[in-house]
């Protein structure tokens, strides 16, 4: 109590003090001198590398940055390559991976084929698209080209052009020799490149590239929208910097999209709508010209049937890509029969598949997810196929016939890479697609589904159980992997590149799931090509997704990797929207009840199933929540169906001996 009082006549003695006047205030005195510099040099002599940061001028005024880190080892006198990657995920950040003295430490990341660029002594430049990151001008998601759907004077095409021209002008240790390479969106812009090219590009390596958003890449497949993909959407066109966060709301992105009905809707919820691309996929659900004038392949090739091909190209796909698994073999079908100098000195079109996800090839390829490779087969092809492409076209003074096989495809099953002559080994004909487009001997083979949940070589027998059913609900839609799924991430254990090689035990084992499982194989059965599915099929509703997969089963007990015994390991698969089933730009209803062909193409495959292993095919009818579920009631657009639209569907899938349903295999006959 004593101490408390002495307490309060103290402060009710400061109450009392009267006011400072401003001649009473404390004297000022001089400030310390700062210890910051107005800016920072790291002393050039500590890196193996000089940067340069350089805003280069387009055609129409605007400038975009671009970073220059030019090896120790080129000088005026000793001149190197120059290998330019143009993106939209910030140059500064994809040139320093990490604050180093070390050129291989800075770029050790996304996009950057470390090994292959250090070694081989090349100039390193890295350029932000116009609207994006240090970059002047407006950003439009995958800028189209000058034409129907750009009125302006500028694409990436004419940028690309308009850099090429500075660099090899104002870069002294420049040999004058650019090559282009990039993944993914950077795959599309190296693309680009392509279109009327700078004299001084030669040679252009576009990996996993976005090609057709529609047909098969980032947005759409076949009709069916790929709705985990609206997160990029916002963030990439929300600001300049990316700096605009998608807000997370549930752990489970399952039950975010359950919540939100369709991907319309939770657009609208989330404010999706302010973002410019948003409103044109809201606005464009089927294949119409605003997708078809955007198509690359369509673009390239409409030109290789008016110039020839002066650029050698390295396609480079990858066979588990989760993102854009149609891109690079759609290029290389497309360009392939206007390189009439294949098997000589001025081949141009080259192609590269191996079995990675998505911008693997750059990453450690020792595995894809559970599967286990005998080696890393990501620096086998660095190693062994686009270094010395690279070298071939960059340094050589008189380059004769490129060092590496017009196609190096990696066999997965047999585990080795193959150097073939063409690419399909075996012909197959998707829908839309002429004879003359795809050069093979080997015709496909049809692998018929049968009663009993069998599939065989042989057709359907009189007599036989013709039909499957299953019920589809839309309140308990098929997961594509395993619950809980999260947004897009690529550093979790359960990383989203490689979900297309997961276990699809979980999904053989729901009721609305098909399955049709072959007898144990007694001799290996190789696939060289692209699959496409005959699915003969009906519907209690008027619209429906059909999904077929393609899957090796491995044997119940594998001895050295215990935990793969039973594992189903997807080989090819991808979804059908049924009201696309006669015209991907006019959707129809699809008649009650009523058996209806459905055809579509698998993505490419180069797989031998072993003796001791099943052939399995299942067919679905959503994937979620990658893919919007269908409503199952046809409405104008799903991207505004109403929760009454959502209805239960009863799904047949026929295999009858006039009603088979199959899908043509390319199989490499002995």
């Amino acid at each position: 109590m004593i101490r408390l009082s002495l307490l309060l006549v103290a402060s009710l003695a400061i109450l009392a003090t009267p006011a400072q006047t401003p001649a009473q205030t404390a004297p000022k005195y001089p400030a310390l001198p700062s210890e910051t510099p107005a800016t920072v040099a790291v002393p050039a002599n500590l890196a193996d590398y000089t940067r340069r940061v350089v805003m280069i001028p387009m055609r129409d005024g605007v400038k975009l940055n671009t970073v220059i880190l030019v090896p120790k080892s080129a000088t005026a006198s000793s001149q190197a390559p120059i290998l330019l990657t143009r993106t939209p995920y910030s140059a500064a950040v994809l040139t320093t991976n990490a604050q180093s003295t070390h050129l291989g430490s800075s770029l050790y990341g996304y996009d950057n084929a470390t090994d292959v660029i250090v070694d081989g002594g090349y100039i390193r430049v890295i350029q932000d698209v116009r609207g994006k990151y240090g970059s002047e001008g407006d950003y439009v998601m995958n800028r189209p080209f000058r034409g129907p759907l750009n009125s302006t004077p500028v694409d990436h095409s004419t940028d690309t052009y308009d850099t090429i021209d500075w660099l090899i002008k104002n870069i002294p240790e420049s040999n004058g020799k650019v090559g282009i390479l990039g993944i993914s969106y950077d795959g599309f812009t190296t693309l680009a490149a392509l279109v009327h090219p700078h004299p001084a590009l030669k040679v252009a390596v576009p990996m996993n590239p976005m090609v057709d958003g529609w047909r098969g890449d980032d947005w759409f497949h076949n009709g069916a929208f790929r709705q985990q993909n609206i997160p990029y959407i916002y963030e990439q066109d929300g600001t300049r910097d990316n700096s605009a966060h998608w807000p997370t709301s549930t752990f489970d992105d399952y039950d975010m999209w359950m919540r939100a009905t369709s991907a319309g809707n939770l657009g609208r919820e989330r404010g999706v709508e302010q973002m410019g691309f948003w409103r044109k996929v809201l606005a464009h659900p089927a294949y119409d010209s605003f997708w078809q004038d955007q198509a690359v392949d369509q673009i390239l090739a409409a030109q290789a049937a008016k110039q020839p091909l002066t650029v050698p190209t390295l396609l480079v796909h990858s066979e588990w890509d989760a993102e854009d698994v149609y891109g690079a073999m759609a290029v290389y079908k497309a360009l392939k029969p206007f390189d009439k100098a294949t098997g000589t000195a001025d081949e141009k079109i080259f192609l590269a598949m191996g079995p990675w996800h998505h911008g693997g090839s750059i990453e450690d390829g020792r595995s894809l997810g559970a599967v286990k490779w005998p080696e890393d087969e990501s620096l086998w092809f660095r190693t062994n196929v686009l270094a010395p492409f690279l070298a071939h076209y960059l340094k050589d003074e008189a380059p004769g016939k490129a060092p590496i096989a017009p196609v190096t495809s990696y066999e997965s099953g047999a585990d080795k890479w193959e150097s073939l002559q063409s690419w399909p080994v075996v012909c197959t004909q998707a829908p839309n697609e002429t004879p003359a487009a795809a050069a093979c001997d080997t015709q496909p083979t049809r692998l018929y589904l049968r009663a009993g949940d069998a599939i065989s070589f042989e057709p359907p027998a009189a007599g036989e159980s013709e039909e499957t059913s299953y019920d589809s609900d839309p309140a308990r839609p098929v997961p594509f992997r395993a619950r809980p799924i999260q947004a897009i991430n690529y550093s979790s254990a359960a990383a989203w590149p490689d979900w297309l090689a997961d276990d699809q035990r979980e999904q053989s084992g729901r009721p609305d799931v098909a399955v049709f499982t072959s007898e144990v194989l007694t001799k290996p059965v190789t696939l060289a090509g692209e699959p496409i599915a005959n699915l003969v099929a009906s519907t209690s509703g008027t619209d429906s997704d059909w999904v077929v997969k393609l899957i090796d089963v491995f044997p119940e007990e594998v001895a050295d990797q215990p935990k793969m015994g039973g594992y189903q390991f997807m080989i090819a698969a991808d979804i059908f929207r049924g009201r696309y089933r006669k015209s991907l730009s006019n959707p129809e209803a699809i008649p009650a009840n009523t058996p209806e062909l459905y055809r579509f193409a698998l993505p490419n495959v180069n797989h031998v199933f072993l003796p001791g292993h099943r052939i399995m095919v299942q067919v679905q009818s959503s994937w979620f929540p990658l893919y919007d579920r269908n409503p199952q009631t046809f409405v104008p657009s799903i991207f505004a169906a109403q929760p009454s639209d959502y209805k239960t569907a009863t799904q047949q899938i026929f295999h009858s001996v006039t009603q088979p349903t199959f899908i043509e295999l390319p199989l490499v006959t002995p």
